[in-house]
């Protein structure tokens, strides 16, 4: 069975959509680690977008995640809201620096950081 360029197309979308959510889902974030690279390689997406279309992929994915996570009574609202101030602080830096980095150098920042990560998960 193939598919046509636009089906393959929304097939990717929706995987991406799926390995994302359910990252997020399972380990509480991670679905940024998922989006970004997929956009990246499989759909072609320029570094800049995918990294501000990964942010706004995971919104309603968080959202959801929430809402079960509350509702199972998981969440430490004493690190919670002293996490928040320091994410929003974060966050906002973050998009300001996201607009001064080329592309290049700020897929090596993401690898550095993903392979750092991954080494601190084993270890």
């Amino acid at each position: 069975m193939a598919f046509s360029g636009r089906t393959a197309r929304y097939l990717k979308y929706i995987l991406i959509g799926i390995a994302a959510g359910v990252a997020n889902g399972l380990f509480g974030s991670g679905g940024g680690t998922i989006a970004v690279p997929a956009m990246v390689f499989l759909l072609d997406a320029e570094e800049h977008k995918a990294h501000a279309t990964a942010l706004l992929i995971i919104l309603p994915l968080t959202i959801v995640s929430v809402y079960f996570y509350l509702t199972n009574n998981y969440v430490d609202w004493n690190i919670t809201w002293k996490a928040m101030v320091g994410g929003v602080v974060g966050g906002a830096i973050g998009a300001f620096l996201l607009n001064k980095c080329p592309s290049k150098i700020l897929r090596k920042i993401f690898g550095i950081f993903m392979i750092l990560a991954a080494i601190r998960m084993i270890f």
